[in-house]
């Protein structure tokens, strides 16, 4: 109830000039991130099915078929489980995330072809998760604690009026200097987030389109797109199938899910 109250406080100062808050820049930022959490919390499990389509800087592109499953945790960050259907070169391969609200997260990599399970070291976390433009960080689910934040402005993403936060990982192996965030105005779902790389270049720039409401709270985009500036590479992922508070549990998550997910 608290810290409700705190962010309400916070949410009326949004609306105000920023020459009257000079010094809260830093709670505005922190209190939206707050509000955006607050809003998707509840779903207890979920699953889906997608595709990754990598395109490379000439345009011949790779497609692979995968599906997932999530589980919220209680005080702490979700679980997710990620396996590749296909093609040959990848069926069978399964990622595991614990993401963490602080500290470093734990995450897994099961390789059918050597019948191995490989561990994410947290150095290690910046690299690219299966050749695609996504890093094993971004894999992750992004819990609140894992930056500090500050308000930048009103901007528009996707055709719609944002509120445009910047974010900075607590993480020290983070590949990123700094993100910056739209959340929508109206329901604080995230829109687009441009990465910034430790010399505070642009890196990529993730874009979520068609927007879709399940059970009348959780908002999930059919697309996510993500572009690097750098390689002129990118990565779509596509999604179908959402369920949600399927029954899954703790035990669904564990190194020999891993070898035995299908």
């Amino acid at each position: 109830m608290k810290r409700k109250h705190i962010i309400f406080f916070v949410g009326v100062a949004l609306f105000a000039s920023p020459l009257a808050y000079p010094q809260i820049e830093e709670q505005k930022g922190l209190a939206i991130a707050q509000e955006a959490d607050e809003r998707d919390n509840g779903w207890v499990s979920a699953s889906m099915s997608f595709t990754m389509t990598l395109k490379n800087k000439s345009g011949q592109e790779t497609v692979r078929n995968l599906h997932s499953q999530m589980l919220e945790v209680e005080n702490d960050g979700d679980k997710s489980l990620v396996v590749f259907d296909n093609p040959a070169d990848v069926k069978g391969t399964a990622s595991l995330v614990f993401t963490h609200k602080t500290g470093d997260d734990d995450q897994w990599l099961y390789l059918p072809a050597l019948k191995q399970v490989k561990r994410i070291s947290s150095s290690n976390k910046s690299g690219p998760f299966m050749g695609s433009e996504f890093a094993y960080e971004d894999m992750a689910s992004q819990e609140v604690e894992k930056y500090t934040y500050k308000f930048v402005g009103l901007s528009q993403a996707n055709s719609t009026e944002c509120f445009l936060v910047e974010r900075y990982p607590v993480d020290k192996n983070s590949g990123y200097k700094r993100q910056q965030v739209w959340y929508n105005k109206q329901h604080y779902r995230v829109e687009k987030i441009d990465y910034y790389d430790r010399k505070d270049a642009l890196i990529k720039t993730l874009t979520y389109s068609g927007f879709q409401l399940y059970l009348d709270k959780f908002w999930r985009a059919d697309q996510m797109l993500m572009q690097n500036h750098q390689t002129g590479k990118q990565t779509l992922l596509t999604f179908t199938d959402y369920q949600f508070n399927i029954g899954l549990m703790a035990e669904n998550f564990t190194q020999n899910s891993l070898k035995n997910a299908k």
